[in-house]
């Protein structure tokens, strides 16, 4: 692991942050959760097994991360944030909303996972009726998804689970999915646009601000 060699927090935390990879392992983990390997490396498109390692024994030396065994059914070396890793999810929500307007520009061949909207539909999303009974709606699917739950106000974003019967579930596009939850094309015309909805259209309806639910 290379060092700026400042005194100053920081270039220390670029030290053990900075490089390459890094930070999308967080992320990778924050939106996952607790994962295998081959679920991290899948949810790393370019990354190669052997880099993927390095990064990892060093995030764990930092006290990053940690492995643990998991007993049957699971019976798999899981990897998992520390309290420590945990607290760059400050950093890894300013990142995403910063880097927000560079999305308006076309995948152009960019690799893309459902799951990595986990993150900021946490802040796009809004529960638009409170008082009815709570949903569920899926974006994308079981191997590359996410669920957003709406209960009582409260927005939440979890892993897909097959513990969950979603009352919506929507494919879509990642540009399509871009300009819907970030105000800059309506549900209808996202509809035009390739976005399928299996279930429930008010239930996905109830997710979105009120401008762009109804137009």
């Amino acid at each position: 692991m290379r060092s700026y060699n400042q005194y100053c927090s920081m270039a220390r935390a670029l030290d053990l942050v900075g490089d390459r990879w890094a930070l999308l392992i967080v992320r990778e983990l924050l939106t996952q959760g607790p994962c295998r390997f081959s679920d991290l490396r899948r949810g790393l498109p370019g990354i190669a097994s052997n880099l993927l390692a390095e990064r990892l024994r060093e995030m764990q030396s930092a006290g990053l991360i940690t492995r643990h065994e998991e007993p049957p059914p699971v019976a798999a070396t899981l990897i998992s944030l520390t309290e420590r890793g945990q607290d760059l999810r400050g950093v890894v929500r300013e990142l995403t909303r910063w880097g927000a307007p560079l999305m308006l520009a076309p995948p152009d061949g960019d690799e893309f996972r459902a799951h990595w909207l986990s993150l900021p539909l946490r802040h796009l999303c809004q529960d638009g009726s409170p008082d009815e009974p709570a949903v569920t709606v899926r974006l994308g699917d079981l191997h590359d998804g996410c669920d957003i739950i709406a209960d009582h106000g409260r927005i939440d974003v979890r892993p897909c689970s097959t513990e969950r019967r979603p009352d919506a579930t929507i494919t879509a596009p990642p540009q399509v999915f871009v300009a819907l939850f970030t105000g800059l094309m309506t549900l209808r015309k996202a509809q035009t646009e390739g976005l399928v909805v299996d279930g429930s259209t008010p239930a996905f309806q109830r997710l979105l601000p009120a401008e762009r639910a109804n137009r």
